[in-house]
């Protein structure tokens, strides 16, 4: 199975990215083979691998493709590098929950451990390409692990490079682990987006019958549009991840305290 395309999710910013990209294109040279990459989000919220796993599980449905997401607080430690072989997609990155959610609904084929010949094969390409020698760094296995291991395969060819494990043997995280008491709700706010709409786990199969919502002392009315209230007025929205976000509209729920991590509210009916 070979794919044509690669989509990237990392916290990784301006730079790194770039990086990451030349080192994929160098190695797909060297396999001969062709894929476009596409840049999802490199501004996931640094270190939150809850965050970059969210965003996969919203976008890897919509393409066949190559999936490489690396948010990874633990990069040089003992932590695997893996490789998810799905029905119809592939997943890559470190072994710490991210790509568990959306390669779980992909259906898992069988998950691959990746070493250090995967850099061999960079640095190899690398060599061939400019004459130049590269170490293995430990701070950066999004470019040196994570890299080739997506070029390898998309170009069908990662189960030489890889080991078969169980998946018993990976890490896993449950995006969706909110808790719901008569109407009072224990979720998460995921992340804040550029316009400072604060985007939860919460389902909106939860949200049934639901007129607004209290937290941190404001009344978010639930509206099916974003005109539904005035210019820098709360509203509760079910939004396009299909989980409830609490916005101010043209302000931000984020300056009014509601930030990423774990929440209370209340479900007003």
């Amino acid at each position: 199975m070979t794919f044509n395309t690669i989509t990237l999710i990392t916290d990784f910013g301006d730079y790194y990215p770039g990086v990451v990209k030349c080192a994929i294109k160098s190695c797909l040279k060297c396999l001969k083979h062709e894929a476009t990459i596409i840049d999802i989000s490199h501004e996931v919220e640094p270190f939150n691998v809850y965050h970059g796993a969210f965003l996969l599980f919203n976008s890897w449905k919509y393409i066949k493709a190559v999936h490489c997401a690396v948010v990874d607080p633990t990069v040089g430690s003992e932590r695997k590098a893996i490789v998810v072989v799905c029905k119809n997609s592939i997943f890559v990155g470190p072994d710490n929950g991210i790509l568990y959610p959306a390669a779980k609904e992909a259906e898992i084929v069988k998950i691959l451990e990746v070493k250090d010949n995967v850099f061999d094969f960079l640095k190899e390409c690398i060599r061939t390409h400019t004459n130049k020698n590269v170490t293995l760094s430990t701070t950066f296995h999004g470019r040196d692990i994570f890299a080739p291991a997506s070029a390898i395969a998309s170009a069908g060819k990662i189960e030489k490079f890889g080991c078969e494990i169980e998946e018993d043997e990976i890490t896993k995280i449950d995006l969706f682990n909110f808790k719901v008491k008569n109407d009072k709700v224990k979720c998460r706010i995921v992340f804040n987006d550029r316009f400072g709409n604060a985007i939860t786990n919460l389902k909106s199969e939860v949200l049934q019958d639901v007129v607004g919502i209290e937290v941190k002392g404001i009344y978010f009315p639930m509206v099916n549009r974003i005109t539904d209230v005035d210019i820098k007025e709360p509203f509760a929205i079910i939004g396009s991840f299909s989980t409830l976000e609490l916005c101010i509209r043209e302000g931000s729920a984020k300056d009014a305290g509601l930030k990423t991590g774990e929440i209370k509210i209340k479900l007003v009916r």
